[in-house]
């Protein structure tokens, strides 16, 4: 039976009279992939500290691995790092000694550390870069390198905040695939993120904050499923001069250019009728594409609610 590693209840923050926090309830279980949605301002960045003890809470009751960090934060900030958006190593220290400098402060041997950083700089393309200083290397690369760093202890929880803000398009892509193959392997993953794409390619729930509140909690599944149509932008293999007035009506379609239509399809609909109803037209699609992602268009009409 899977249980909950964070468990977060009633929790509240206050600066003064100003709530930044308001009872907020929230269950993530082990090897879970979640995803923290949130407007700025919306209380993400409180969250995370109060989990990790930067911040202190002004109720509430916070569990990581069942241990109440009330009672004994030593022990449960084992079970978790952070991944922050800010680098906060030594900018002078070779990269292949950050990690292993990281390690000691775990009484994990030397022998170990070096060969996990060894293992991880390989998995993340640093191990290139393991003779130069940290302040050498591009925003990118110090992103992985703060990932290195935090997986030198073999946390089961790991938040990664903005992971891929500033990645270029190809690299943000197979480090997707390095984050999902943790989750695979048994690291309980919550990711916060500006890239909506990552939340639908990565995760499996997820939470969103607006006004310093959750208003959803839900699966990445079911969030998708509640949408009720979406636009998708057809590509033919050859030229298109009309749209079948069949076509126009049952799926309120328009020509862009002389390859492409634009179409909605509703909840009530699919794909596959769509593209039959298609070549019975004698229309070939080679490909399709949605105009907007889909969990944004929810995501905007979840706080506009």
């Amino acid at each position: 039976m899977t249980k909950n590693i964070i468990e977060i209840s009633q929790l509240t923050k206050k600066y003064w009279t100003n709530e930044v926090l308001k009872s907020i309830d929230l269950e993530i279980q082990q090897w879970d992939f979640f995803a923290l949605l949130w407007h700025n301002g919306a209380g993400k960045t409180t969250t995370i500290n109060i989990l990790t003890n930067l911040v202190n809470k002004t109720s509430g009751i916070v569990k990581i691995n069942n241990i109440d960090i009330d009672l004994d934060f030593t022990h449960a900030r084992r079970y978790v790092w952070v991944v922050p958006q800010e680098f906060n190593f030594d900018t002078f220290a070779k990269v292949k000694d950050i990690p292993v400098i990281q390690a000691w402060y775990y009484g994990i041997q030397k022998d170990i550390a070096i060969k996990r950083t060894e293992k991880y700089l390989k998995k993340l393309w640093l191990w290139e870069k393991r003779e130069n200083r940290a302040r050498e290397l591009s925003w990118g690369m110090k992103r992985r390198l703060m990932i290195v760093r935090a997986l030198i202890h073999k946390p089961k929880i790991l938040i990664l905040d903005e992971p891929t803000a500033w990645v270029d398009v190809d690299l943000r892509k197979s480090m997707w695939e390095f984050i999902k193959e943790l989750n695979q392997s048994g690291t309980t993953i919550l990711l916060t993120t500006h890239y909506l794409e990552e939340v639908e390619a990565l995760c499996k729930n997820v939470a969103i904050l607006d006004k310093w509140k959750i208003i959803e909690n839900t699966s990445v599944k079911k969030l998708l499923n509640s949408l009720q149509e979406e636009t998708i932008i057809l590509s033919s293999s050859e030229e298109i001069f009309e749209i079948p007035k069949i076509i126009e009506e049952k799926y309120q379609a328009k020509l862009l250019d002389e390859k492409e239509i634009e179409i909605i399809i509703t909840k009530q609909q699919n794909l596959n009728q769509l593209f039959l109803d298609l070549s019975q037209e004698n229309i070939n699609i080679s490909s399709f594409r949605n105009k907007t992602n889909r969990l944004e268009a929810l995501f905007m009409k979840i706080i506009n609610q």
